[in-house]
């Protein structure tokens, strides 16, 4: 009976797996070491386990090889076109390497840094750029000091109007009360000049008997007591 077909897929059984692992590595190093021998090859082999073990084979030692391999892959074809433009991508990066270099120097120049190597000439145009820059930064700096003052003036005239629409409305209220108060005072004249009894009352030229009474005692004027007595008295004279 022949050999049945095997299923490519990962093995569940640990032990298995293991035995599949060692006797599978050991004829693909086997067959690599025979291909390197017969067919005079260079054949390198890198195996990792699932354990992370590694297993290499290199005919000509695996390093070298691995070296060759980056060489091959990253070195550019030999054709003048690949040259050409190879040597132009390396004329640019070294451009912007001087570039890059030349700006760092500078900006180490404006701070005051490795100011040596420069002579006077250098110096003095150093000196220009700076006033230059500091001449800028002036301008700049008015420029924004009379767009802050011009946006303070705006606002203050702003206040001012709206102070002012207060004011006017504060001072309509206050006539408003004002004439409301002076209504008010119209009426109650009128009421009173209406009414009887808060007339002013006119002297009629006679004295008004006044009782005081406190609790159940009446006490009778001065005048009714005279008069009381001498009525008493001619009473009293007739009997």
């Amino acid at each position: 009976m022949g050999r049945g077909k095997v299923v490519l897929e990962r093995i569940e059984n640990k032990i298995n797996r293991q035995v599949t692992f060692s006797k599978r590595r050991n004829g693909l190093l086997k067959k690599a070491y025979e291909l390197s021998v017969l067919c005079d090859a260079e054949v390198a082999l890198l195996i990792f386990s699932s354990r992370g073990k590694l297993y290499e084979f290199g005919s000509s030692g695996t390093n070298q090889t691995i070296e060759r391999y980056r060489q091959y892959c990253y070195t550019p074809l030999d054709n003048n076109a690949t040259e050409e433009e190879a040597q132009t991508l390396y004329a640019e990066v070294m451009n912007l390497k001087a570039a890059y270099e030349s700006l760092q120097c500078s900006q180490r120049h404006f701070l005051g840094k490795d100011l040596g190597p420069l002579n006077l000439e250098d110096l003095q145009s150093l000196e220009k750029q700076i006033d230059g820059a500091v001449t800028k930064a002036r301008q700049r700096k008015m420029e924004m000091l009379l767009q802050q003052m011009e946006n303070l003036s705006k606002k203050e005239c702003e206040l001012q109007e709206k102070n002012q629409q207060l004011k006017s409305k504060l001072e309509e209220e206050e006539r408003h009360a004002q004439a409301i108060r002076s209504l008010w005072n119209a009426g109650t004249s009128v009421d009173n000049s209406n009414d009887p009894n808060m007339q002013p009352s006119e002297p009629n030229g006679m004295e008004t008997e006044t009782t005081l009474q406190i609790g159940y005692q009446y006490v009778p004027a001065e005048g009714a007591v005279e008069a009381r007595t001498s009525v008493g008295g001619e009473t009293s004279g007739t009997n």
